[in-house]
Protein backbone atom coordinates (compact mmCIF):
# COMPACT_ATOMS: atom_id res chain seq x y z
CA UNK A 1 0.00 0.00 0.00
CA UNK A 2 1.71 3.74 -0.80
CA UNK A 3 0.34 6.88 0.48
CA UNK A 4 -1.05 8.12 -3.05
CA UNK A 5 -3.93 5.55 -2.57
CA UNK A 6 -5.01 6.87 0.01
CA UNK A 7 -8.66 8.59 -0.21
CA UNK A 8 -9.39 5.98 -3.53
CA UNK A 9 -12.68 4.76 -2.86
CA UNK A 10 -13.42 1.55 -1.58
CA UNK A 11 -14.53 -1.19 -3.81
CA UNK A 12 -14.48 -4.97 -4.02
CA UNK A 13 -10.63 -4.98 -2.73
CA UNK A 14 -10.41 -2.55 -0.02
CA UNK A 15 -7.14 -1.45 0.27
CA UNK A 16 -5.12 -1.34 3.50
CA UNK A 17 -4.76 1.70 5.55
CA UNK A 18 -1.00 0.30 7.80
CA UNK A 19 1.71 2.39 7.42
CA UNK A 20 3.67 -0.58 7.10
CA UNK A 21 6.79 1.49 6.83
CA UNK A 22 6.25 3.38 10.18
CA UNK A 23 5.56 -0.41 11.50
CA UNK A 24 8.47 -1.73 10.54
CA UNK A 25 10.88 1.45 11.71
CA UNK A 26 8.61 1.51 15.44
CA UNK A 27 11.61 0.25 17.82
CA UNK A 28 13.10 1.31 21.04
CA UNK A 29 9.95 2.58 22.73
CA UNK A 30 9.16 4.90 19.54
CA UNK A 31 6.00 3.85 18.04
CA UNK A 32 5.67 5.67 14.68
CA UNK A 33 1.86 6.40 13.50
CA UNK A 34 0.63 2.79 12.04
CA UNK A 35 -2.05 4.19 9.66
CA UNK A 36 -2.06 6.54 6.62
CA UNK A 37 -3.77 9.48 6.81
CA UNK A 38 -7.46 9.15 5.43
CA UNK A 39 -8.28 11.81 3.52
CA UNK A 40 -11.24 12.25 1.29
CA UNK A 41 -10.62 15.54 -1.33
CA UNK A 42 -14.37 16.38 -1.15
CA UNK A 43 -13.57 15.82 2.92
CA UNK A 44 -15.26 18.96 4.89
CA UNK A 45 -15.00 17.38 8.41
CA UNK A 46 -11.35 15.80 9.56
CA UNK A 47 -11.03 14.04 13.07
CA UNK A 48 -7.67 14.97 14.78
CA UNK A 49 -6.96 12.53 17.99
CA UNK A 50 -3.83 12.25 19.87
CA UNK A 51 -2.68 8.25 18.92
CA UNK A 52 -4.23 4.77 18.27
CA UNK A 53 -3.94 2.31 20.84
CA UNK A 54 -1.84 -0.10 20.84
CA UNK A 55 -2.43 -2.83 18.20
CA UNK A 56 -3.45 -5.76 20.47
CA UNK A 57 -6.71 -3.76 21.19
CA UNK A 58 -7.10 -3.54 17.47
CA UNK A 59 -10.48 -5.51 15.98
CA UNK A 60 -9.60 -3.87 12.70
CA UNK A 61 -7.02 -1.87 10.93
CA UNK A 62 -8.50 1.56 10.52
CA UNK A 63 -9.39 4.87 12.72
CA UNK A 64 -10.96 4.23 16.28
CA UNK A 65 -10.42 0.46 15.91
CA UNK A 66 -11.14 -0.41 19.44
CA UNK A 67 -14.14 -2.63 20.31
CA UNK A 68 -15.22 -1.08 23.03
CA UNK A 69 -14.67 2.52 21.71
CA UNK A 70 -17.92 4.07 20.57
CA UNK A 71 -17.15 6.25 17.37
CA UNK A 72 -18.36 4.30 15.42
CA UNK A 73 -21.78 3.28 17.45
CA UNK A 74 -22.34 7.31 17.52
CA UNK A 75 -21.63 7.88 13.75
CA UNK A 76 -24.59 4.91 13.34
CA UNK A 77 -26.49 6.87 15.76
CA UNK A 78 -26.20 10.21 14.06
CA UNK A 79 -26.52 8.90 10.31
CA UNK A 80 -29.06 6.15 10.32
CA UNK A 81 -30.70 5.76 14.11
CA UNK A 82 -28.83 2.63 14.51
CA UNK A 83 -25.93 2.60 17.00
CA UNK A 84 -25.41 -1.17 15.55
CA UNK A 85 -25.29 -0.07 11.82
CA UNK A 86 -21.34 -0.48 11.49
CA UNK A 87 -21.19 -2.93 14.06
CA UNK A 88 -20.22 -6.56 13.44
CA UNK A 89 -21.58 -8.24 16.68
CA UNK A 90 -21.08 -11.86 15.52
CA UNK A 91 -17.12 -11.06 15.32
CA UNK A 92 -17.02 -8.32 17.71
CA UNK A 93 -15.56 -6.02 14.93
CA UNK A 94 -16.40 -2.71 13.16
CA UNK A 95 -17.69 -3.56 9.22
CA UNK A 96 -14.95 -1.49 7.68
CA UNK A 97 -15.86 -1.80 4.16
CA UNK A 98 -19.07 0.00 4.39
CA UNK A 99 -17.43 2.76 7.07
CA UNK A 100 -14.87 3.61 3.78
CA UNK A 101 -17.43 3.77 1.37
CA UNK A 102 -19.73 6.15 4.23
CA UNK A 103 -16.58 8.51 4.83
CA UNK A 104 -15.91 8.76 0.93
CA UNK A 105 -19.74 9.65 0.76
CA UNK A 106 -20.06 12.03 3.31
CA UNK A 107 -16.69 13.42 2.69
CA UNK A 108 -14.98 12.80 6.68
CA UNK A 109 -11.48 12.33 7.17
CA UNK A 110 -9.24 11.00 10.21
CA UNK A 111 -5.61 11.18 11.53
CA UNK A 112 -3.57 12.18 14.51
CA UNK A 113 -2.18 15.10 15.89
CA UNK A 114 1.70 13.04 17.27
CA UNK A 115 3.29 11.14 14.22
CA UNK A 116 5.46 9.30 16.70
CA UNK A 117 5.48 8.68 20.63
CA UNK A 118 6.06 7.02 23.39
CA UNK A 119 4.18 5.43 25.41
CA UNK A 120 4.98 6.02 29.29
CA UNK A 121 2.06 3.40 30.40
CA UNK A 122 0.39 0.73 29.30
CA UNK A 123 -2.68 2.06 27.67
CA UNK A 124 -3.54 4.45 25.21
CA UNK A 125 -4.35 7.60 28.14
CA UNK A 126 -3.40 10.92 26.34
CA UNK A 127 -1.85 11.87 29.84
CA UNK A 128 0.56 8.47 29.36
CA UNK A 129 1.96 9.60 25.89
CA UNK A 130 5.00 11.55 25.38
CA UNK A 131 5.02 13.13 21.56
CA UNK A 132 8.15 12.49 19.86
CA UNK A 133 7.29 14.41 16.85
CA UNK A 134 4.24 15.65 15.62
CA UNK A 135 2.25 15.73 12.63
CA UNK A 136 2.47 18.41 9.99
CA UNK A 137 -1.18 19.85 10.38
CA UNK A 138 -1.42 22.03 7.84
CA UNK A 139 -0.14 19.24 5.36
CA UNK A 140 -2.91 17.17 5.91
CA UNK A 141 -5.81 20.40 5.58
CA UNK A 142 -4.24 21.27 2.16
CA UNK A 143 -5.58 17.25 1.15
CA UNK A 144 -8.72 18.54 1.98
CA UNK A 145 -9.50 21.84 -0.24
CA UNK A 146 -13.50 21.38 0.74
CA UNK A 147 -12.68 21.33 4.88
CA UNK A 148 -14.90 23.37 6.76
CA UNK A 149 -13.72 21.62 10.51
CA UNK A 150 -11.10 19.84 12.16
CA UNK A 151 -12.49 17.95 15.07
CA UNK A 152 -10.71 16.81 18.57
CA UNK A 153 -12.09 14.80 21.18
CA UNK A 154 -9.67 15.12 23.68
CA UNK A 155 -7.93 17.65 25.68
CA UNK A 156 -4.40 16.90 24.28
CA UNK A 157 -5.19 16.86 20.64
CA UNK A 158 -7.36 19.99 21.48
CA UNK A 159 -3.79 21.90 23.10
CA UNK A 160 -1.67 20.23 20.59
CA UNK A 161 -3.67 21.80 17.37
CA UNK A 162 -4.49 25.45 19.06
CA UNK A 163 -0.40 25.69 19.57
CA UNK A 164 -0.06 24.41 15.80
CA UNK A 165 -2.40 26.75 14.11
CA UNK A 166 -2.12 29.50 16.79
CA UNK A 167 -5.43 29.58 18.41
CA UNK A 168 -5.24 31.49 21.44
CA UNK A 169 -8.12 30.29 23.66
CA UNK A 170 -8.99 26.41 23.56
CA UNK A 171 -12.45 25.87 22.50
CA UNK A 172 -15.05 24.05 25.20
CA UNK A 173 -16.50 21.12 24.62
CA UNK A 174 -19.33 21.15 22.39
CA UNK A 175 -18.07 24.49 20.74
CA UNK A 176 -15.82 25.82 18.01
CA UNK A 177 -13.47 28.64 17.13
CA UNK A 178 -12.37 29.71 13.60
CA UNK A 179 -8.57 28.76 12.67
CA UNK A 180 -7.37 32.69 12.31
CA UNK A 181 -5.92 33.34 8.79
CA UNK A 182 -7.17 30.04 7.20
CA UNK A 183 -9.25 29.56 4.59
CA UNK A 184 -10.43 27.04 2.22
CA UNK A 185 -10.64 26.61 -1.48
CA UNK A 186 -14.08 28.16 -1.24
CA UNK A 187 -12.54 31.25 0.93
CA UNK A 188 -14.77 29.96 3.50
CA UNK A 189 -13.35 30.27 7.52
CA UNK A 190 -11.76 26.40 8.38
CA UNK A 191 -12.88 25.76 12.64
CA UNK A 192 -11.93 24.16 15.18
CA UNK A 193 -14.68 21.86 16.75
CA UNK A 194 -14.73 19.96 20.30
CA UNK A 195 -16.61 17.22 20.94
CA UNK A 196 -16.91 14.74 23.53
CA UNK A 197 -14.50 11.63 23.41
CA UNK A 198 -15.91 8.58 21.93
CA UNK A 199 -14.42 6.26 25.40
CA UNK A 200 -16.93 5.10 27.28
CA UNK A 201 -14.96 6.82 30.09
CA UNK A 202 -15.96 9.78 29.06
CA UNK A 203 -18.82 10.53 31.18
CA UNK A 204 -21.89 11.12 29.26
CA UNK A 205 -24.61 8.75 27.75
CA UNK A 206 -24.29 7.43 24.19
CA UNK A 207 -27.07 9.17 22.73
CA UNK A 208 -25.58 13.02 24.15
CA UNK A 209 -22.36 12.18 22.72
CA UNK A 210 -24.38 11.48 19.35
CA UNK A 211 -26.41 14.74 20.10
CA UNK A 212 -23.27 16.45 20.44
CA UNK A 213 -21.88 15.14 17.61
CA UNK A 214 -24.88 15.52 15.10
CA UNK A 215 -25.15 19.50 15.68
CA UNK A 216 -21.46 19.61 14.56
CA UNK A 217 -22.37 17.63 11.20
CA UNK A 218 -25.46 20.05 11.22
CA UNK A 219 -23.21 22.73 11.20
CA UNK A 220 -20.79 21.74 8.52
CA UNK A 221 -23.83 20.72 6.16
CA UNK A 222 -22.63 17.13 6.27
CA UNK A 223 -26.91 16.32 7.44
Amino acid sequence: MTENRVGDKASDALPSYLNEKNIKRSKDGVEYHPLIPFLPKNGKVLFLGSFPPQRKRWCMDFYYPNFINDHWRIEGLVFFGDKNYFVDEKYKTFNLPLIIDFLHEKGIGFFDTSYAIRRLNDNAMDKFLEVVESTDIFALIKKMPQLRTIVTTGEKATQTICEHLQIEQLPKVGTFVSVPHLLNEKQESISLYRLPSSSRAYPLSLQKKADAYRKMFETFGLI
